[in-house]
């Protein structure tokens, strides 16, 4: 039985990072910035955690990293706010480079695997950390490699959310690794990186309503301002990690009266949004909302084109009273996320884009439970010449709810997110309460505090 650490041991830099830049020159010039890359929601970090059983030499990677930045040329440039009286955001192409960070930390991949169930806050140390002033400073892409005990690897990738969404990471990762491994053949996506196809149409033409978004002040419940997001930010709080296979997704799907055909996505955004409200035990008449992604690549008329290496998501939003969603079956809840899927049309997409336009509108989070879907990307996948990897998931846990790929079970679903300790036990229960028979074998991790 290995006997683990409760935190991960500290990393060992040998040397200073190092600033990876194209191998050959690059477009210099200003990068237009979509309303929905400039966001305030999205400035942050996608932070990848991989576990591989063999290292690659970074030698090797820094060389085919380096070949695969001419391509994507911005994520070496940096971002700057532009003179403009809106202080909207845009890149930098000026081939600045990427940072690549070599660790090595005295672990086993295996004794990391055990530790991968338990997300904490020592995982941080996996991930350099830039010393920056502000979010601009940051550079669009920082790595860290570390290299462990019994030879594997731990590799880290923080790319910045403004310049492209899990998709466009998903395409670039897998591009990288293709060029470690193969680095005479062409790119199978090239990435295209205008964004004019989403820029806003003058006059704007705001449609729609569009309860995804609240301008500065906070939306009123009644007499009171009630702002869940604000509450979770405050209290101590402990990532769940619940694995769900078909089986469990198709129990879930079942549990919809009457019958509805649904997505596994569908079903289980329902249920997780379902259960979190009932932990949080909230006034009946309170309106929460889901906020989920959806790719609009193909619901734009025109499609965006393939390749298109910007954001190409926006905020699906489903609404009701606590009353309803805690008191009825899944039927409720999955018609409303459909219904919020199918609102997304081209009209409702650029009607969104000319929102925007205003800056004083932001994502409404004061009532809302966030899903992102990092599954079916492909990103449990990639491959840099010595197996797929035995792990990929966050470096940390937060209150956004990541919908995760489970390493070798491509029809399992990982939910995890951060819940206050308070109510982590009947988070959990009421995740799998639903499941009935369903439920034996049912995975549910153990918890660290993150």
């Amino acid at each position: 039985m290995l006997k683990l650490p409760e935190v991960l041991p500290d990393c060992f830099y040998q040397n200073q990072p190092t600033l990876i830049s194209p191998s050959s020159p690059t477009p210099k010039h200003s990068l237009y910035l979509s309303n929905l890359d400039d966001q305030k929601f999205l400035r942050f970090s996608i932070k990848y955690l991989y576990l591989f059983k063999k290292s690659i030499s970074s030698d090797v990677l820094k060389y085919s990293l380096s070949k695969v930045l001419v391509h994507y040329y911005p994520l070496a440039g940096r971002l700057r706010a532009s003179t403009g009286v809106d202080q909207k955001l845009e890149i930098d192409c000026n081939g600045e480079g990427a940072v690549f960070a070599e660790a090595f930390m005295d672990i086993t991949a295996e004794e990391f695997l055990e530790l991968s169930k338990k997300p904490n806050r020592s995982w941080r140390k996996l991930m350099y950390k830039v010393e920056a002033q502000s979010f601009l400073d940051i550079p669009p892409l920082v790595v860290q490699v570390t290299n462990l005990r019994c030879g594997g690897m731990i590799m880290c990738t923080a790319i910045n959310h403004c310049v492209c969404d899990g998709i466009g990471t998903s395409q670039f990762l897998h591009a990288w690794a293709q060029m470690t491994i193969k680095p005479d053949l062409d790119l199978p996506i090239v990435p295209l990186h205008t964004r004019h196809v989403l820029k806003p149409r003058d006059p704007a033409e705001v449609a729609f309503p569009h309860p995804e978004y609240v301008r500065n002040a906070p939306r009123e419940n009644g007499h009171t301002n009630i702002d869940i997001n604000h509450f979770l930010q405050s209290q101590p709080l402990v990532p769940t990690s619940l694995t769900f296979t078909a089986s469990h997704i198709l129990s879930l799907k079942r549990q919809c009266v009457p019958s509805l055909k649904c997505t596994a996505f569908e079903a289980l955004a329902s249920h997780t949004w379902r259960s979190w409200v009932r932990a949080l035990d909230l006034s009946l008449s309170l309106t929460v909302k889901l906020l989920f992604s959806v790719n609009v690549r193909k619901k734009l008329i025109p499609e965006i084109p393939q390749g298109y290496y910007g954001n190409g998501f926006v905020l699906g939003c489903a609404q009701t009273c606590v009353k309803d969603l805690v008191t009825s079956n899944m039927y409720h809840g999955v018609k409303l996320v459909q219904q919020a899927k199918s609102s997304l049309t081209d009209d409702y997409v650029r009607s969104m884009i000319d929102l925007l336009e205003d800056k004083s509108v932001k994502t409404d989070l004061s009532m809302s439970l966030v899903i992102s879907q990092w599954s079916r990307l492909g990103l449990e996948d990639l491959d840099f010449g010595e197996g797929k990897p035995l792990h990929m998931g966050p470096v940390t846990s937060d209150i956004y709810c990541l919908f995760l790929p489970v390493v070798g079970d491509f029809e399992a679903v990982r939910v995890q997110v951060s819940v206050p300790e308070s109510v982590h036990d009947k988070f959990e229960y009421y995740m799998k309460d639903c499941l009935g028979k369903e439920a034996n074998g049912y995975h549910v991790e153990e918890n660290g505090f993150c």
